[in-house]
């Protein structure tokens, strides 16, 4: 079994704190979003991993490229490294990976996390992973036929059609199928929104009988912006929480301090006169005094003095100290 993980968009709407780290390497709950996200689909397929395949822009940097690499030796797999360096679409983002493309796969954009348990229906073409949400047509839905079978894709509809949203990870028992029609779908230069789309391919393959069926997964987190990641930050910090799972380095210095949980402190974490938690990440080497913070992600290194904050982003080595509370600051900022 194969990942492929298309990831090379710079994250604008997370900006400040993806102007110095690409999107999929920022922290939820103590670990980049692309090493959990990998993890959670290694664990739901419960086989295997052979390769892990990362679609990347060549602007990221050899370090990044090394820590991804690292995440498929971590499961054991290769780990692969392919460069989309234009926005051409999720389609155009898929091809980039070709010499990837075969055998079974799992395809998964790295901006979202998942917590799902179910049986992979390994007798399907595809299976299109989905969510059951409120408000379907803010969303991308799979349209059912009488046997669950998936048998149309409905981008934002208008009329009800279902209420499964694609969460954007799909599997193929042979990801050949989907190239060859991705290769047709370039060739013929098939464009929606200005971009080759992966839709497009899995349209073909359905159009030729191909047999789709929905994964649904229990919980589905977006790191689309700040608020949602911050949110996403909470929501993983329960979980992890309930699972009984060590959040908490041995190497935090308290003084004065009181932690609520759930909460992920990193290692030599220094808490003086402070508060933190409930729903707070605190990265390796942090520092928080005469502070209260809850409901917080902070990365690494950062010092935080004076402050009382509440769904807030801090971004690697930067320096807070003020009064505002629902605050956005990348790495290195200086607010004193």
């Amino acid at each position: 079994m194969k990942i492929i993980v298309p990831m090379a968009g710079r994250g604008s709407r997370l900006r400040p704190h993806t102007l110095t780290v690409p999107k999929p390497l920022i922290p939820v709950a103590g670990k980049p979003i692309v090493h959990r996200l990998v993890e959670d689909i290694a664990g739901v397929l419960n086989q295997p991993i052979d390769e892990v395949a990362f679609i990347i822009h060549e602007s990221f940097g050899k370090k990044v490229e090394e820590e991804l690499i690292a995440i498929a030796q971590k499961l054991g797999a290769k780990g692969t490294i392919y460069y989309q360096n234009e926005a051409l679409g999720t389609g155009h983002a898929i091809m980039c990976a070709k010499d990837s493309l075969s055998g079974p796969a799992v395809i998964a954009y790295a901006d979202t996390l998942i917590r799902a348990d179910f049986d992979l229906d390994t007798s399907a073409d595809s299976v299109i992973w989905v969510k059951q949400v409120d408000q379907p047509e803010a969303f991308g839905v799979v349209n059912l036929n009488a046997n669950g079978e998936i048998i149309e894709l409905v981008e934002k509809p208008k009329d009800f059609v279902s209420d499964l949203a694609v969460i954007g990870i799909y599997y193929f028992k042979d990801v050949a199928v989907l190239k060859n029609e991705l290769q047709a779908v370039l060739d013929n230069n098939i464009i929606h929104g200005g971009e080759y789309q992966i839709n497009d391919g899995i349209k073909q393959m359905m159009a030729k009988g191909m047999k789709f069926v929905p994964g649904k997964v229990d919980e589905w987190m977006d790191c689309g912006n700040k608020n949602v990641t911050v949110e996403t930050n909470t929501r993983m910090l329960g979980f992890l929480h309930q699972d009984g799972e060590e959040l908490i380095s041995k190497t935090v210095k308290l003084d004065n301090a009181t932690i609520i949980p759930p909460c992920y402190i990193g290692e030599d974490v220094i808490l003086i006169n402070a508060t933190v938690g409930p729903n707070v990440s605190l990265g390796k080497g942090c520092h928080v005094i005469d502070s209260a913070v809850k409901n917080s992600l902070v990365q690494t290194h950062a010092h935080i003095k004076n402050a009382v904050l509440d769904n807030a982003m801090i971004g690697n080595h930067a320096s807070f100290d003020g009064k505002f509370t629902s605050i956005s600051i990348g790495d290195y900022s200086v607010l004193e």
